[in-house]
């Protein structure tokens, strides 16, 4: 199993080009699924999550051609030849319950094991059946398995209970070639949701109201294929101007979207780093005053991201001062506080709120990855600690960061990827 050698002190400079967003490309590969035709995706992140999902795809009649160098997917599609998608492809990853909405839409069935992924809390997706159900479909579970049926999903008004990514996702993507009129309430404003919607509407949907909390979406009897431009991912964007932050360095990163970082963007603003943007680039660099600490709360977009906490957590364990963080959005997403403890760190946590003291220098440790965005905290702290860390389970971090290695060692980085780490 691979691991991370890192040995700190480095200060990063130069650019970091941004990936295509993880987050957007999954419900982008599984909205192919709509549409007859050979659907073209660029911009397409070559990461374990995207490889798992082009297999879930497959398993259900596409046939696809991945273009790992050149960032291209290619997505063939004609009868689907199968409702199912096994526990095996599914317990890795929960964004594969997205199938549902494609499924329902054009074959009137979809057989789901109930999903799996990240350990960062219960993450229940009632919202997305009992907005199925609105839309006229019969929901049951067996043995491990979502059973949803409808002959055709017509059209109705459906409130979410919560904010939820995931659900507007396969709300959305069902609602598209449903019978009559869909309008979605508190819906999810996240770029991921508004770039899945515009592929949609390239594809031939009638969707209103995308980024904002109403969605009205006007059913459609078919959909065609289309080429679509993934949009670059936020949360690596966020992550490489944190990485430049807690080493003090000059980074800049590019083929990005300042816009969808804005609430990080004034966050680092305010705790004394300069900041520049322009129209696809974002640069960080000291200030010309003395860094602060911060205080944050996870919020839905546009507030603060809480896949950016745990990053943004161990910049903090090296401001000067106290900084704080209340987690809203996952209960179980301090799992990187006990690492960064074992790394140094002055971290009290109580429930949902963490309280962290600055230390002038975090050393290094044997460490361990417990979830995707947890990962990259501990990549950061060990930019910046004193001498070499060992990071294991490192897969983790390869379910949502493509070429980390190579660009963070283009910033400077002392990074090693090795193999024969243990457990």
């Amino acid at each position: 199993m691979d691991i991370y050698k890192i040995t700190g002190g480095a200060t990063l400079q130069g650019e970091a080009p941004i990936s295509g967003a993880k987050n957007a490309a999954l419900p982008l590969i599984v909205a192919s699924l709509l549409a007859e035709g050979e659907t073209v995706l660029t911009n397409v992140p070559n990461l374990q999550d995207v490889r798992t999902m082009i297999k879930v795809v497959q398993c259900l009649g596409a046939q696809t051609d991945f273009d790992t160098d050149a960032n291209v997917l290619k997505i063939r599609v004609a009868a689907l030849t199968n409702a199912e998608v096994p526990y095996d492809l599914v317990k890795t990853m929960r964004a594969s319950v997205y199938v549902m909405g494609p499924l329902l839409a054009r074959a009137g069935e979809a057989d789901v094991s109930l999903p799996g992924g990240c350990a960062i809390g219960e993450r229940p997706i009632d919202i997305h059946l009992s907005g199925f159900e609105a839309m006229g479909a019969t929901i049951e579970l067996e043995h491990g398995y979502i059973k949803a049926r409808a002959e055709r999903l017509s059209g109705g008004r459906f409130v979410m209970r919560n904010v939820s990514v995931g659900a507007t996702a396969n709300l959305l993507m069902g609602a598209v070639l449903a019978d009559g009129e869909t309008v979605l309430e508190n819906c999810a404003k996240e770029p991921d949701i508004v770039d899945l919607g515009r592929f949609l509407v390239k594809m031939g949907a009638t969707i209103e109201g995308l980024g904002t909390d109403r969605i009205i979406v006007q059913g459609v009897p078919k959909l065609s294929a289309v080429t679509y431009r993934v949009m670059p991912d936020r949360i690596e964007a966020g992550t490489y101007l944190l990485a430049g932050a807690i080493t003090r360095g000059s980074v800049k990163i590019v083929r990005a979207e300042p816009d969808h970082i804005g609430a990080l963007i004034q966050m680092l603003g305010e705790m004394g780093f300069a900041i520049e943007t322009g129209s696809d680039w974002v640069s960080i660099a000291p200030g010309d005053r003395a860094l602060s600490g911060a205080f944050i709360r996870t919020l839905p977009y546009p507030g603060f991201p809480t896949d950016l906490q745990a990053p943004m957590m161990s910049l903090m364990t090296t401001a000067p001062g106290i900084s704080v963080i209340i987690e809203t959005i996952f209960e179980n997403r301090f799992t990187h506080v006990g690492e960064l403890r074992r790394m140094g760190a002055d971290i009290t946590t109580e429930g949902n709120v963490a309280i962290i003291k600055g230390q002038e220098r975090l050393s290094s440790a044997t460490i361990m990855m417990s979830d995707l965005r947890a990962g990259a905290a501990l990549v950061l702290a060990a930019l910046a600690a004193q001498g070499t860390t060992e990071i294991r389970r490192i897969y983790h971090s390869d379910r949502g960061y493509e070429k980390l290695t190579e660009k963070l060692l283009g910033l400077g980085a002392d990074i090693k990827r090795e193999a024969g780490g243990k457990l």
